[in-house]
């Protein structure tokens, strides 16, 4: 049986929610919902972390919140971070609609291998 377990580093809101696509993939979104990190070149923020629900960018890792993740991303170790929505809300002001968590996370039975 595969069990992973998992380290929240911190809590925020998901960052540029609005400026992408976040509104058209709204009805897909669930607490939970696991979000992919990419590195991203980007001139206003040289750590800029894109988070991607499937083909949908929904926004980024906040830029005061994203140096350490961005080194685990250029170390190889994607794999590790582990970025889910913690709470969806449509009746906020839309770039505070969504808070995500993350953390660090690993198959238990690695160990075992």
């Amino acid at each position: 049986m595969l069990q992973e377990k998992r380290q929240t580093l911190f809590n925020c809101k998901l960052a540029g929610f609005t400026y992408y696509d976040g509104p058209l993939a709204w009805q897909d979104l669930q607490v939970g919902s696991k979000l992919t990190p990419v590195a991203e070149d980007n001139k206003y923020d040289p750590n800029a972390i894109a988070l991607f629900f499937g083909d949908n960018k929904l926004g980024f890792v906040p830029k005061e919140k994203n140096e350490t993740l961005r080194h685990f991303i250029e170390m190889g170790w994607e794999e590790a971070i582990d970025i889910r929505i913690s709470r969806l809300s449509r009746e906020e002001y839309p770039e505070r609609q969504v808070d995500i968590s993350v953390g660090i996370a690993r198959n238990a039975n690695k160990n075992q291998e």
